[in-house]
C-alpha cells in the first residue's frame, strides 16, 4: 500500500486517466487546477519545480499556481505537456525565483546562452503574474533570466532582470506579450525570433549598449512591437541603441513610447560586418521624450504614417 501526504491525495488524481464509475462506464477523472506554493510549509509544495511537475499534462482547464511571497533559487523549466499553466505570485517585488547561471559556468560549448536561463517556458498559453525572474551572475557575459519558447503566452507586473541576454523571446512562431513589466539588462537584452508585443513596460538600460537583438524570420509581419512604454537608464548611462539585427529580415517597431536622453540620436545600427541593415525594418511613431528625435536617425529606419501606425493593434499582432 502507498500512503501519501494530505497534501498531495489530490493532485495523485490528476495524474490518472481515467476513473471508472460502479456502473463500469470510464469517466475523467479530476485533477487539481490551484495549487500552492509556499517555503514554510503552509501550501502543497515548498519547491515551484515540484508543482510543475505534479501537474496534470495537456489540462483540459487553466491550471494556476499560487506562489506565495519568498525568494526561490531554481533553474525552473515549463516542459512542453504543461500547457496552460500560470504562475501567479503574491507581489513582484517579494515573489521571486533566481538564479545565476552565465554561459562560461554553464560550459556547454558555443550555445551555452540557452541553458543559462532561470526560467524556461516550452509550455502553450502559459502565463506569469506578479513575479520577479532574475539572473543575478552580473556582467559576466551571456546569463538568460527568462526563455521563452512557446506560443500564446502572457506576462503581467512582472520584473525581469539580468544584464547581457536577460530575456530570449524563442520560436520562429511564438507569439509573447508582456503587460506593465519591468525589464532591465545591459547589451541585447531583449533578444530573438519571436513575435512579442510589450504594453505599457518600462525598459531599462545598465550600460551603454543596445537595447534589442531582433532575429524575426523572413515573412513575418511583425516582430518586436513597443507601446506606451517608459525607456529609462541608471545614472550616467547616455549612449543606447533601440537595437541592431541579429539577423537578417529583424523588425522592430516603438509607439507612442517615452524615451529618456539615454537613446543615441541615430537610434539604430547594423550588426557590425554584416549587410542586415538592407534588410531589417526599424520603425517609430508618436514617441516623445529627449531620445525621440528623429532628425538624426540612421538612414534606413523608417518613420510610421498614422495609416501604418493604425495596423499595430493588438488583434494584428497577437493573432
Amino acid at each position: 500500500m502507498i500512503l501519501l501526504q494530505p497534501a498531495r491525495r489530490l493532485l495523485f488524481a490528476g495524474c490518472c486517466l481515467f476513473a471508472f464509475c460502479l456502473s463500469g462506464t470510464p469517466a475523467l477523472a479530476q485533477y487539481a487546477t490551484e495549487i500552492v506554493v509556499a517555503q514554510d510549509g503552509s501550501g502543497d509544495f515548498t519547491r515551484i519545480q515540484e508543482a510543475i511537475d505534479e501537474s496534470k499534462c495537456f489540462p483540459d482547464k487553466r491550471i494556476t499556481i499560487f506562489i506565495k511571497s519568498g525568494i526561490y533559487r531554481e533553474k525552473i523549466k515549463v516542459h512542453a505537456w504543461n500547457t496552460l499553466l500560470t504562475l501567479k505570485g503574491e507581489n513582484a517585488a517579494t515573489t521571486i525565483i533566481t538564479g545565476d547561471d552565465f554561459f562560461d559556468k554553464i560550459g556547454r560549448g558555443r550555445n551555452s546562452t540557452f541553458h543559462t536561463y532561470t526560467l524556461l517556458v516550452q509550455g502553450d498559453d502559459f502565463q506569469a503574474e506578479n513575479l520577479t525572474i532574475e539572473n543575478t551572475a552580473g556582467p559576466v557575459g551571456q546569463a538568460v533570466a527568462l526563455a521563452v519558447e512557446a506560443d500564446r503566452c502572457v506576462f503581467r507586473h512582472c520584473r525581469v532582470l539580468g544584464c547581457q541576454d536577460t530575456l530570449y523571446t524563442a520560436g520562429s512562431n511564438g507569439r509573447q506579450h508582456f503587460v506593465q513589466c519591468y525589464i532591465e539588462g545591459t547589451t541585447d537584452f531583449i533578444f530573438g525570433p519571436a513575435t512579442a508585443l510589450f504594453d505599457s513596460c518600462t525598459i531599462h538600460s545598465k550600460s551603454n549598449s543596445y537595447m534589442t537583438a531582433a532575429s524575426t524570420p523572413q515573412g513575418k509581419r511583425f516582430g518586436y512591437v513597443f507601446r506606451y512604454c517608459r525607456l529609462t537608464a541608471a545614472p550616467g548611462i547616455d549612449s543606447v541603441y533601440l537595437g541592431r539585427p541579429w539577423r537578417d529580415f529583424a523588425r522592430v517597431v516603438f509607439l507612442s513610447c517615452e524615451m529618456g536622453a539615454h537613446i543615441l540620436p541615430e537610434g539604430w545600427q547594423n550588426w557590425s560586418d554584416t549587410q542586415r541593415d538592407k534588410t531589417a525594418f526599424y520603425a517609430e511613431f508618436g514617441n516623445t521624450g529627449p531620445g525621440a528625435a528623429m532628425v538624426r536617425r540612421v538612414s534606413w529606419s523608417r518613420v510610421l504614417a498614422k495609416k501604418g501606425a493604425r495596423q499595430y493593434s493588438l488583434e494584428n499582432i497577437l493573432e
